[in-house]
């Protein structure tokens, strides 16, 4: 499923118009991008917890030239599942 699909199917199990499904999933995605960006973390019950993980800088190897480079530090974002969606997504398996 993609995000047009996703806004399809949020708009006809709400009960509301396309463009209200997106107006909000779109405040949604903006919503988790602010709070990563500030180093927070969302838990969503049922859906799982987003937060960023802090990377340190490490030693590399540039794989055309065999040159060793340094990766610098950095953040990243990480997604933990909620025991629900882990359950859900078990159950698609059997």
């Amino acid at each position: 499923m993609n995000k047009s699909e996703l806004i399809k199917h949020v708009a006809e199990k709400s009960k509301v118009t396309q463009k209200q499904a997106e107006s909000v999933l779109n405040v949604l995605i903006e919503t988790i991008q602010d709070t990563l960006r500030t180093g927070g973390e969302l838990s969503l019950t049922d859906l799982g917890k987003f937060s960023t993980k802090r990377r340190e800088a490490k030693m590399g190897r540039n794989p055309a030239t065999g040159a060793t480079i340094e990766i610098p530090a950095k953040s990243v974002p990480q997604f933990s599942a909620a025991k629900a969606l882990r359950d859900a997504a078990a159950r698609s398996d059997a």
